[in-house]
């Protein structure tokens, strides 16, 4: 089982840009293809997604990936006005289409890194 250091974990969840655009224009996008692979048990998968620019956008994004089966922590790093850094730690591999389907319902997509 991994540690994790609360004081070091950076959710992205300062809002430097005051102006939300939570509903911003989607694009299709890829997965980046940086996938590490911690022993049989750990997983963590990097993601790019476009439109985020606050909090409440991070917020709605963790959420919903959050709630994918074998997630077990999102970690964001938010870019406003570009592409926020995503990293999913999870239990098993989790099928990109999945990760798509949660960010389109949260309001925003992937883009290819």
């Amino acid at each position: 089982m991994c540690s994790t250091d609360q004081s070091t974990r950076d959710l992205g969840l300062t809002d430097k840009n005051h102006a939300c655009t939570c509903s911003a224009d989607n694009h299709d996008g890829n997965h980046s293809d940086n996938t590490d692979q911690l022993g049989s048990d750990v997983v963590r998968e990097h993601y790019l997604v476009e439109g985020m620019t606050c909090s409440h956008c991070v917020a709605s994004v963790t959420e919903e990936v959050s709630a994918i089966d074998g997630v077990e922590s999102v970690s964001i790093d938010l870019n406003a006005g570009g592409a926020s850094r995503i990293m999913v730690v999870s239990s098993k591999p989790v099928p990109v289409d999945d990760i798509r389907t949660a960010v389109t319902e949260a309001g925003y997509s992937l883009v290819t890194a």
